[in-house]
């Protein structure tokens, strides 16, 4: 590399990290298009130029993340310090603001990345900072609501936002995740938007979701997007939680059901051949729903706060730190 190309993508660093200007701003100045800003901060990170360093230990949460390295098959544990005041907005938002920098550091063009639907991914796509990518695709995982949800949660919603900040193509679903019966499911899947839909699925890079309790099944937001039949149904089986709404038990078995073979989405299995799996949750509700996640293997990056991680431990027996 030359002195000069040394030069400017030290001036672009300081620009960008010590004086804390945007892209834009920095394209502008230096009158070089923003994408090549993009791809010369990266270069920077790479060369050496830059090199972050983060103090775990500061926050009391390395160990945590270090114990779960250890019981689980996971790539990345991302622990979250909380304090009793943060109120659940702000967690959310904590939560999205860790994911947005996870994603920034794994994504490559030429990925599919798939998302699920919900308050979490919702931040998420708001969070996320923009970056220039090439021959990304942004795909839903899961059908829209079957009852009246929001549509600030909706899956499309989620999908389309992500897509326009990192310059990605963005492929939109049009049916319910949960059609009234198991043929009227497999008339949709039959569709050829479908049937290319499921060939993306089998070919996912990365899966973002959150991960539900069936212990919040009365949340508002829960009736909105299953409609009251399907939270009956699953009154009747041995379920903790659900990821892209197939549910599982304390073990992490998939529940078969009615539920399961009429869901339009993502299946299980299909998770589980994504090379990056990022499970974003939190709550001590929740804490059982996430162990059956970590116990099936359908998360191998775990965002998630000090309190929940330590509710995870308490249910393992294993002592909280």
């Amino acid at each position: 590399m030359s002195t000069e190309e040394n030069r400017l993508l030290v001036r672009i660093a300081e620009l960008y990290y010590n004086e804390d200007k945007t892209q834009s701003q920095i394209a502008k100045e230096l009158n070089i298009h923003r994408s090549t800003i993009s791809r010369l901060l990266k270069k920077s990170r790479e060369n050496g130029i830059v090199k972050i360093d983060i103090n775990h230990d500061m926050a009391g949460t390395y160990s945590i993340e270090k114990k779960f390295e250890s019981l689980f098959p996971l790539q990345k544990v991302i622990i979250i310090p909380t304090v009793s005041e943060m109120g659940k907005k702000t967690l959310t938002q904590l939560l999205a603001k860790a994911a947005n920098s996870y994603l920034h550091s794994v994504i490559k063009d030429s990925m599919i990345i798939g998302f699920s639907w919900g308050e979490s991914m919702t931040a998420v796509a708001s969070e996320l900072q923009e970056m220039e990518t090439e021959n990304v695709v942004c795909v839903p995982m899961i059908g829209g609501p079957s009852g009246k949800l929001d549509s600030d949660y909706h899956v499309n919603r989620v999908v389309y936002e992500v897509a326009k900040k990192i310059n990605a193509k963005s492929i939109l679903i049009d049916s319910p995740a949960i059609p009234e019966t198991v043929e009227l499911k497999n008339a949709l899947m039959n569709t050829q938007f479908n049937k290319e839909l499921t060939e993306i699925w089998n070919n996912l890079d990365i899966a973002v979701f959150g991960v539900g309790s069936t212990g919040l099944s009365q949340k508002l937001m829960w009736r909105q997007f299953y409609g009251e039949n399907v939270l009956s149904a699953l009154s009747s089986k041995n379920v903790v939680g659900d990821v892209i709404s197939r549910f599982f038990d304390g073990n992490g078995v998939p529940a078969q059901s009615d539920l399961n073979n009429r869901t339009i989405g993502t299946t299980l299995e299909q998770l589980k051949m994504t090379k990056i799996r990022i499970g974003i949750s939190e709550s001590v509700e929740k804490a059982k729903a996430i162990l059956g996640a970590l116990r099936g293997e359908y998360i191998n990056v775990l965002i998630t706060t000090d309190e929940t991680a330590n509710s995870i431990l308490e249910l393992m027996g294993e002592k909280e730190i």
